[in-house]
């Protein structure tokens, strides 16, 4: 969608007083938390503000409304807000609450791991002493020991030595807060974890964003469950903990893929229900592929192409799955794609009694 004002597009004289209010707070740089403080609201309500203005302004992120509220002459760089708004209402004033500290650490464990220290990358060091850091950014609400690294990242080959310390003193070095020898690593007792709020990871991030989708079907709104499902879907960048050895990344790596999966089937199931069609397709084309015996992916790209006039590939896509079962797993398709195949069939029937009742005529 465009993320900048034009002749056809929404301006914000489409937005209400509290809508505006956010729009340019978001223009400023202002995070949900800080607007949330500033304008004495709850945070859940600035994302739902948020969540219509990018409905009424056909915009597709936070960062398209940032643009948009430059464009549209809301915000001036380098000058803040406008002596005056673009529309006849009362100039919007928003108090900007204490700003709040980004995390010194980002690390992103949905692709290769990679992390930046204050918005520069980190060179991790070797494989096993990535895959220790792996660990801890997936185990963010408590204190993992010694043996728990042991045993995640050698599993039942235990290294010659007592080389954990020696990555976790490598990883507190290279990973300090600022200028202060203070680590984002921090011990106790029970042993190793990340200082609190010194760290973002992506999975919690993501994480976050299905809640909001969530939330938003609850509420009715399957249009910005889509968005916000999108905006989890695009954090994954390949495979997750790509090249990392041990047991916890094998199976943090099938865990995230299965969570991958199950977010892509909501979010196409929810374009289904909003009649997006034909724009589920290709997604649900590439799925099959990659997923032949994924019995309900199957069923809803056979719903995608029967509602856009396609049945007979809808059809085909049951023969292609239903040989991938029996050859791969040695089974029939279940209740759910034999149900779709009949109304698919049931359709087929219809048009061409329609067909022939026309031709009689």
């Amino acid at each position: 969608m465009p993320s900048t004002a034009t002749a056809d597009q929404p301006t914000a004289t489409v937005l209400t007083d509290q809508e505006r209010e956010v729009l340019y707070a978001i223009g400023c740089g202002m995070r949900e938390g800080e607007i949330a403080a500033a304008l004495a609201v709850p945070e859940h309500a600035v994302a739902e503000r948020l969540g219509r203005i990018l409905a009424k302004l056909g915009l597709r992120d936070r960062a398209a409304a940032i643009v948009h509220a430059f464009d549209c002459g809301l915000v001036i760089p380098g000058q803040g807000p406008r002596g005056h708004t673009v529309t006849a209402a009362p100039r919007i004033t928003v108090r900007r609450a204490a700003p709040v500290p980004d995390p010194w650490l980002r690390i992103s464990v949905l692709g290769p791991l990679l992390a930046w220290q204050a918005g520069r990358p980190v060179d991790l060091g070797p494989v096993r002493q990535q895959a220790v850091l792996a660990v801890l950014a997936l185990c963010p609400d408590r204190a993992v020991s010694q043996q728990e690294l042991l045993d995640g990242v050698w599993g039942m080959a235990p290294p010659i030595g007592n080389v954990v310390p020696v990555y976790i003193y490598r990883l507190r070095k290279i990973l300090r807060l600022g200028d202060s020898p203070e680590s984002v690593i921090t011990r106790d007792r029970c042993g190793y974890r990340f200082a609190r709020n010194a760290v973002e990871v992506d999975v919690a991030r993501m994480e976050e964003l299905v809640s909001a989708a969530g939330a938003a079907e609850r509420a009715g709104d399957l249009a910005e469950a889509v968005r916000a499902c999108s905006r989890a879907l695009d954090l994954f960048r390949g495979e997750p903990l790509a090249g990392l050895p041990g047991p916890f990344a094998e199976l943090e790596r099938l865990r995230l893929a299965e969570r991958r999966i199950a977010l892509a089937q909501r979010k196409l199931d929810w374009q289904l229900r909003l009649g997006q069609h034909r724009e589920a397709i290709a997604e649900l084309s590439a799925l099959t592929v990659a997923h032949p015996q994924n019995e309900p992916i199957a069923a809803m790209l056979m719903c995608a192409l029967h509602r856009s006039g396609r049945r007979t590939e809808a059809l085909a896509v049951f023969d292609r799955t239903r040989r991938h079962l029996a050859d791969d797993l040695g089974v029939a398709p279940g209740e759910l794609l034999r149900r779709t195949r009949q109304v698919v069939l049931r359709e087929n029937h219809v048009e061409r009694d329609r067909t022939r009742t026309r031709a009689a005529r």
